[in-house]
């Protein structure tokens, strides 16, 4: 199981304490804190041909997703690419309630014959014939101003959606937690009231290009999510917001990529 592990043993977790702690102190959201915040991972996995495409797409549906649902991790949405019809990366959202459950998850699965069953095609890979090319991941710590994962067009309803994955790289540490806070004093109820539907806001503990928070909002098209935007970008609250000193040069790059959800998903 070393080669699926994301997160080794050895990491306490006294870091994640802390990050949390930084976050909550400069936020000016004051949510009530017997309500503890998610953490999610992310993962991208990166695929370079159909069968890999296949193989980690049938391992997710039939052995991971539920797997992770007999833990009781729900919802995990599964994406891919929105204008990639055959060959995409797979994006892979998991909330976890705690990090003590995320601790647990590479042991229960180790321990679990009826997802070791599910998943024997791809977890038995030979080296000459890997599942995929590599996959990276990043944990996330959510938001005061958002503290849980929202599904804001389950997929049951089999209704056309689109997702915008949103990453915010700062120059800085102090820069991105300035970022938080800023989505937490405003942007976060402004882009419900607008509609741009957001699942989740998240500030990474651990990943690559650090600083930075990524975040996922959601519409029915392509079109009608550039006319909430629209809406976001034209209102008082926003403008406001980023006329306020405070958060002057606090993102130094923006990357956006529009996925579609996968049949499998549950987000």
């Amino acid at each position: 199981m070393k080669r699926r592990t994301f997160l080794k043993a050895g990491l306490g977790a006294t870091s994640f304490a802390a990050a949390n702690q930084a976050i909550s102190t400069t936020s000016s959201a004051q949510t009530d804190s017997a309500q503890p915040g998610q953490y999610y991972e992310l993962r991208t996995y990166s695929i370079q041909s159909e069968r890999q495409q296949k193989l980690v797409g049938e391992y997710w549906r039939a052995a991971a997703i539920p797997a992770y649902n007999r833990m009781g991790i729900r919802p995990i949405g599964a994406f891919t690419e929105l204008d990639k019809l055959e060959i995409s990366k797979i994006c892979v959202l998991i909330p976890y309630d705690s990090l003590d459950l995320l601790a647990s998850v590479n042991r229960r699965l180790a321990a679990d014959n009826e997802y070791q069953k599910a998943g024997a095609e791809y977890l038995d890979v030979p080296k000459s014939d890997p599942a995929y090319v590599r996959f990276e991941s990043s944990l996330l710590i959510a938001f005061e101003g958002m503290k849980k994962l929202e599904v804001p067009q389950p997929p049951s309803e089999q209704k056309p959606w689109i997702f915008e994955l949103r990453v915010y790289e700062s120059h800085s540490e102090a820069k991105g937690i300035n970022k938080v806070k800023m989505f937490n004093s405003g942007e976060i109820p402004l882009m419900h009231e607008v509609g741009l539907a957001p699942v989740f806001f998240g500030q990474s503990l651990i990943g690559s290009r650090l600083p930075n928070l990524i975040y996922m909002v959601s519409g029915e098209s392509k079109e009608a999510h550039q006319k909430h935007w629209k809406g976001f970008f034209d209102a008082p609250v926003w403008k406001k917001l980023i006329g306020d000193p405070q958060y002057k040069d606090n993102v130094s790059k923006v990357t956006s990529t529009f996925l579609k959800r996968t049949s499998y998903s549950q987000i």
